[in-house]
């Protein structure tokens, strides 16, 4: 099929959200209750799928994220909104200044505009077990799991820069904060900061995860030694998925702390989303890696309402040519 005839007979949408997370869903709900006709292309691979729980968010604090996803899609299509479970793997700007959105099924659709909440993937240490224990008691977030596992034995692993920053947060939480020294070399100051604050640190390579009835007791070391614990902190490397927005000319930024890169993201304006790519917006865990479920969800709903006052400024420039063609004014 040449190009013509699939731009024809491809089926067009104002707006394409490319993932269905928090960001997608709130997006595309702002927009279809501004009676835009959307479509919702979601992987279905969230990366909050791990957890239990979330928290946090206001009005939905302890509810499962496959819950509160299920809810959103419920209500986006309750505004005929559609949704289709499927991966985007490019999009192609159109003369018009729209896109043509291919899909790994080898579907097509066009759109006037781009949202793009695909998030990120949470790259682990190389310590066995870990992915199998991820979101359950091997965590990163306290804002998301410590009331949960406060006054518990809690570990950070030091495997890179935010280590020690973290077992300080952690702290807040939990006077039973280990820090494992793990393969990060602790300066004298890290050291004395620590023991400041009460943080003992426990020397050596982590090796592996003690695990009984189903939860986590405690890491292995190097030459045979153990570490009780019953949850392990970890900094995960933040890598955004942002094939979409790399095949349009939009670069990943490294994401930094002290001289070390923590992972990846997709630059867009704070307020709006609006990336350097006419037409495209960024919302969520692709642009801003640190941001929660509440906070994705409000940067979806904001660029939504740039998406559309960007619409509506193109229609009424379309309307004004059209009136001064009718009018034989100039």
């Amino acid at each position: 099929m040449d190009s013509d005839n699939e731009d024809t007979m491809t089926e067009r949408f104002d707006v394409v959200v490319v993932g269905g997370g928090a960001a997608g869903l709130a997006g595309a709900l702002t927009l279809v209750r501004a009676r835009r006709s959307v479509l919702v292309i979601d992987s279905g691979s969230p990366r909050n799928a791990p957890a239990a729980h979330l928290h946090g968010y206001l009005g939905h604090d302890g509810q499962s994220p496959a819950a509160l996803l299920a809810r959103g899609r419920e209500e986006v299509a309750g505004y005929g909104g559609r949704i289709r479970t499927g991966t985007v793997v490019a999009a192609d700007r159109l003369p018009d200044g729209g896109f043509l959105v291919r899909c790994g099924d080898g579907s097509t659709v066009r759109a006037g505009r781009l949202l793009v909440a695909t998030g990120l993937v949470d790259e682990l240490p190389a310590v066995p077990g870990l992915r199998e224990r991820w979101g359950r008691d091997v965590l990163h977030c306290p804002y998301c799991h410590g009331w949960e596992v406060r006054d518990e034995a809690v570990a950070v692993l030091a495997d890179g820069p935010l280590a020690v920053f973290q077992a300080g947060l952690w702290r807040q939480w939990t006077a039973r904060t280990t820090l494992l020294a793990h393969t990060w070399r602790l300066t004298a100051e890290d050291r004395e900061l620590l023991a400041a604050r009460g943080v003992e640190v426990v020397e050596g390579e982590v090796t592996g995860l003690l695990v009984e009835e189903d939860r986590l007791t405690g890491v292995t070391l190097a030459g045979a030694g153990e570490a009780r614990c019953s949850a392990l902190v970890v900094a995960p490397r933040f890598t955004a998925r942002s094939g979409i927005l790399t095949g349009l000319g939009l670069p990943t930024t490294a994401l930094e702390r002290d001289g070390h890169v923590v992972g990846t993201c997709v630059e867009a304006d704070p307020l709006t989303g609006a990336t350097a790519h006419p037409g495209v917006w960024a919302a969520g865990n692709v642009a801003s890696p640190m941001e929660q479920v509440a906070g994705a969800a409000a940067q979806g709903v904001r660029a939504a309402a740039a998406i559309n006052s960007d619409l509506v400024e193109a229609e009424t420039r379309r309307a004004v040519a059209a009136h001064r063609a009718a009018t034989g004014t100039r």
